[in-house]
C-alpha cells in the first residue's frame, strides 16, 4: 500500500469514525428529547403505556407461574422417585368409563410377596412394602396431634424415598418390629417445639408407647399428592401391623426402584411377569395389579400446562395489540408536533435512517418502560405472595429476557410505519408546516 493509499484510508477511517459520533449525538439528543416528551405529557404516555404494561404483565405472569408449576413437579418427581414403580391394587390413571367394578375385586399386595419379588426381579436395586392409616392421634403427656397419618414401612423404605432426616436417625435392620417413630415436622414441632427436646422422648402412637428416634425436615405438600410427610409419623412395618389394620384400611402397596441404567419399561415388564406368576394368571388373564409411575402422573400434567400458557399467551397478545396501537398512535402525534424539527434536521444534513431511528428509539424506549413496569408488578406480586413452602414461585432469567426482549419486537413494530413516515417527509414542507 502507497503513502497515498493509507492517507487516503485513514481519512476514511476518520470521517467514518466522525459520521457514527455525530449519529450517536443526535439518537442521544433525541432520546432526552423523547423523555422530555413523556414528562411533559404525563396523561398521554401513561395511557399509552398502559396497554404495553397489561400485556407483557399477563404474559410474563403466565409463563412464570406455568414454569414455577413445572419445575416443582420435577422436584416432586425427584423426591417421590423417577425411578420408582408402585405395585397397587388401584392404578392411578382413570375415567369416568374405567372398569372400577374390576378393580375392587383385586387382590391387595402383601408384604410376603415383597421378598418373593426381591428374588426374581433382578432389575430392581430396592424394594420396600408400606401401608398407612389416617385419623390416628399421636401423644406426649396432656398434649396431642389428631389427624395423623400412621405409615408402616420395610427396612429399605429409606433407599427409595428422600428422608431428610433433621435429627436422629432411620430404623435399623433389627428394628423391623421395634416401638420407635420417625416423626414429621407438624408433629414434632406441635408437641415438643424443638428437635433437641422431641429426639428420645416418648410417645403414644394410635395408643401404644413409642421412641422417637428420628425427625423429618419441613417439605410441604407435593402438588403430585402422594405422601405428605410433614404431618405423618413413620413406624417399622412389623410394629405398625400391631396397631393397624392393613387388609382394611392400609392401602398397602410395594414400592420398586429400578437399578441404574435400567429403563423403566423393562422394570415393569420384569415386574409384570414375576407378578403374573405370583399370581397364577393364566396368558389371555388380564393383570389383577397396577404397576403406577409418578412420571406418567406428571406428564398427563403437561397438556394443563401448555393450555395455560397458550391462553395467559393469547390474552397477553391482545392486550399487547391493543398497547401497540395505543403506541403507534403517540407516534404519529409526535412526528406531527416535530415536523418542523425533522424539516430542519433534514436540511443541515441529517440522513433519513438517522430520523427513521430516531423515532425507532422513541418508540421502543416507551415499551421498554411499559415492559419493565409489568415485570416489577410481577416481581412484587411474587414477593407478596410467592413464599410458600409447598409451591415456590420465581421470576426466571429467562422471562425477563423474554420480557424485555417481546418489549422491544413491540416498540419495533408500533413505531416503525410513524418514523419511516418522519423520514419521508421533504424538508422544505417540513418547515413551512405549522
Amino acid at each position: 500500500m502507497t503513502g497515498c493509499q493509507k492517507l487516503l484510508a485513514a481519512f476514511i477511517f476518520i470521517e467514518y469514525i466522525w459520521n457514527m459520533l455525530a449519529t450517536i449525538k443526535i439518537l442521544w439528543n433525541s432520546l432526552k428529547m423523547a423523555l422530555l416528551e413523556l414528562k411533559v405529557n404525563k396523561l398521554r404516555t401513561f395511557l399509552s403505556l398502559l396497554g404495553i404494561t397489561i400485556g407483557i404483565f399477563c404474559i410474563v405472569a403466565v409463563f412464570t407461574v406455568t414454569d414455577s408449576m413445572e419445575n416443582n413437579i420435577r422436584n416432586d418427581v425427584q423426591a417421590l422417585g423417577s425411578d420408582v414403580i408402585y405395585v397397587q391394587k388401584w392404578p392411578w390413571e382413570g375415567g369416568p368409563n374405567a372398569p372400577w367394578w374390576k378393580y375392587r375385586n383385586r387382590p391387595e399386595p402383601q408384604h410376603k410377596e415383597l421378598k418373593t419379588l426381591q428374588d426374581k426381579v433382578q432389575s430392581a436395586s430396592a424394594m420396600a412394602f408400606a401401608f398407612s392409616a389416617y385419623g390416628k392421634k399421636v401423644e406426649h403427656d396432656d398434649d396431642y396431634m389428631d389427624g395423623v397419618e400412621v405409615m408402616a414401612v420395610s427396612h429399605d423404605f429409606d433407599k427409595i424415598q428422600q428422608l431428610q432426616i433433621v435429627s436422629g436417625r432411620y430404623f435399623s435392620g433389627s428394628e423391623e418390629s421395634a416401638d420407635v417413630v420417625i416423626m414429621g415436622a407438624n408433629i414434632w414441632e406441635g408437641l415438643f417445639f424443638s428437635a433437641d427436646v422431641a429426639l428420645g422422648k416418648e410417645v403414644r402412637v394410635a395408643g401404644r408407647n413409642c421412641r422417637v428416634i428420628g425427625l423429618l425436615k419441613k417439605k410441604g405438600e407435593s402438588l403430585l399428592g402422594g405422601i405428605n410427610y410433614d404431618n405423618s409419623v413413620i413406624v417399622p412395618y412389623g410394629y405398625g401391623r400391631t396397631i393397624m389394620d392393613e387388609r382394611r384400611f392400609g392401602d398397602p402397596f410395594i414400592m420398586v426402584k429400578a437399578a441404574p441404567k435400567i429403563p423403566m419399561e423393562q422394570l415393569k415388564d420384569d415386574l409384570r411377569g414375576a407378578l403374573r406368576a405370583m399370581h397364577r394368571l393364566r396368558p389371555r388373564d388380564d393383570d389383577d395389579f397396577s404397576l403406577n409411575e409418578i412420571t406418567a402422573l406428571s406428564s398427563s400434567l403437561d397438556g394443563l400446562f401448555a393450555a395455560l400458557s397458550i391462553g395467559g399467551g393469547v390474552i397477553g397478545c391482545f392486550a399487547l395489540i391493543v398497547g401497540g396501537f395505543g403506541i403507534a398512535n403517540i407516534m404519529f402525534v409526535t412526528v406531527k408536533e416535530r415536523t418542523n424539527i425533522i424539516g430542519l434536521k433534514k436540511a443541515i444534513g441529517a440522513r433519513r435512517s438517522v430520523i427513521l431511528m430516531e423515532f425507532l428509539l422513541e418508540s421502543i424506549l416507551l415499551c421498554l418502560i411499559g415492559g419493565t413496569l409489568g415485570m416489577l408488578i410481577v416481581y412484587l406480586l411474587i414477593l407478596a405472595f410467592g413464599g410458600g413452602q409447598s409451591f415456590t414461585i420465581s421470576l426466571s432469567a429467562g422471562n425477563v429476557i423474554f420480557g424485555v426482549g417481546t418489549s422491544v419486537v413491540v416498540g419495533v413494530l408500533a413505531g416503525f410505519i410513524p418514523a419511516f413516515f418522519a423520514s419521508k417527509l421533504d424538508p422544505v414542507v417540513a418547515i413551512r408546516s405549522n
